[in-house]
């Protein structure tokens, strides 16, 4: 009879997780790619322009065509990184250009006059803020709003080399700057800290004042990828649960148990226990067999749940550090803040937070032009990492909502081939009165795709280099 080892537990979580995540990622992209080329869609039907074909996906050199209906054929590609609709007369992906040789039919796109062009083009981006303002809404409606307050975080936060070359010290937690007062740790936290010029944090009860440098930059604080990361809450190293024949578990680690030490290191959080697993890892990365084998076997001290006993445990790996236990929340410790929303009152409140995350968004694409900001240029795998190892509906609304403002604002940017293009062009065209003639514009067509498979294919490396996909080749 088979029995499945450690390893292959591990390995059938992490497909498992893989799933639960490309899943997430692929209704959330095929929802809103329909309701994009919905947006172009609604436009041109109202204007009465054709519409040839709507697709949701790629489908180069082949699609399944679903149906017919009033003159458009609706298809699914087999590649889910987009989707298109077919509009006549109009220089698209499709590079149709034998189309444009023919006379000016009135059902097409190029037939009709500038301002009805421009709400055609401009219909995927404002559907997707449509999008995005009704998910919140009904999020606030349905949850209402959780959170633990900033000052509530009693264990206080811990700070890696960076901030505390800035002032910062573990255990301090934070409470205003000069510019607004911290409420609660999302996107304006890492943006006031980064924006600020001081900031003022509870240090062993006393409030602290001290001056922020002025090279401190959003991608610095924010990144949540780095370990340790700048700055993160206090999770004391306490066991949640322990998974039934992995080395935790034959070791003798319970439910409750607080981790104290791993081997000669001493520690009572999360935050450092990581950090030591992480140069840990780092080490038997190298290939040392004398390493391995070192690192396989380690002493570990557990503080007993409810009980003064402290344990010397011994713990052995496969390969990895795969202890098999799960970390406690901390946040039972902390008191939460709830609010909920009627109807009528989740109305402006999830406008304003949409307003908020897409202005937030837009002011954080300045460091895309920086080097460290194309370094976290990231496709598919980095956006299907953005969703959570377990099925989470609220998370999964979030994050929907989140992806349909970076699409509207992806897609109004001015690059050709990009809905952003055909709108500067057609506003270049109201301004001066004047059409670009379809060869500009099918060269202006072929520039912008060239351009964006070329980001294309920096996402893609990022992705690659992240997820150590280029370490097999060492």
């Amino acid at each position: 009879m088979f029995t499945p080892t450690t390893t292959d537990k591990h390995k059938n979580s992490n497909m498992e997780i893989f799933l639960i995540k490309a899943l997430q990622l692929i209704l959330c992209f095929a929802l809103l790619v329909v309701l994009h080329e919905a947006g172009h869609f609604f436009f041109a039907k109202l204007f009465n322009i054709r519409v040839e074909k709507f697709c949701i996906f790629f489908d180069p050199k082949f699609s399944l065509k679903l149906f017919s209906y009033k003159g458009t054929d609706y298809h699914i590609g087999w590649i889910p990184l987009g989707g298109y609709v077919k509009i006549s007369g109009m220089i698209d992906e499709s590079m149709d250009t034998e189309q444009m040789k023919q006379p000016v039919k009135d059902y097409e796109f190029r037939a009709k006059p500038a301002w009805q062009r421009l709400l055609v083009m401009i219909g995927g981006v404002l559907f997707n803020l449509i999008t995005a303002v009704v998910i919140y809404i009904a999020m606030l409606y349905t949850w209402g709003e959780t959170y633990i307050p900033v000052k509530n975080y009693t264990h206080g936060f811990t700070y890696n080399a960076l901030a505390k070359e800035a002032g910062f010290v573990d255990g301090d937690i934070p409470l205003r700057t000069d510019i607004a007062t911290f409420d609660r740790i999302d996107s304006d936290f890492y943006r006031n800290i980064c924006e600020s010029r001081n900031i003022t944090v509870l240090r062993q009860g006393t409030e602290v004042t001290f001056d922020l440098p002025e090279s401190l930059t959003l991608l610095q604080v924010a990144d949540t990828k780095t370990i340790p990361p700048f700055i993160a809450p206090t999770l004391p190293s306490v066991i949640d649960s322990v998974t039934a024949g992995s080395p935790a578990q034959i070791a003798g680690i319970n439910k409750g148990d607080q981790l104290l030490s791993i081997d000669d290191f001493k520690f009572t959080t999360w935050n450092e226990f990581a950090l030591e697993i992480s140069r840990r890892n780092d080490i038997l990365a190298t290939g040392n067999a004398e390493d391995s084998l070192r690192l396989s076997h380690i002493t570990i001290t557990v503080a007993r749940a409810n009980s003064q006993t402290i344990d010397t445990l011994q713990v052995k790996f496969n390969s990895d550090y795969q202890f098999g236990f799960y970390m406690r929340n901390a946040a039972i410790d902390y008191e939460t803040v709830t609010r909920q929303y009627s109807f009528l009152e989740s109305i402006p409140a999830g406008i304003d937070r949409a307003v908020n995350t897409l202005t937030g968004y837009v002011s954080d694409l300045k460091y895309v032009f920086t080097a460290e900001g194309a370094s976290s240029i990231g496709s598919f795998g980095t956006i299907g990492n953005l969703f959570p190892a377990t099925w989470d509906w609220q998370r999964f609304w979030s994050l929907t909502a989140f992806i349909s403002l970076i699409l509207a604002v992806m897609n109004i940017l001015p690059i050709p081939a990009l809905d952003g293009g055909h709108v500067f062009f057609l506003l270049v065209e109201i301004i001066l009165r004047r059409k670009p003639s379809d060869a500009f514009m099918e060269r202006a067509q072929m520039f912008g795709m060239i351009l964006l498979f070329g980001l294309m294919a920096l996402a893609l490396f990022n992705d690659c280099s992240n997820f150590g996909v280029f370490d097999i080749f060492k």
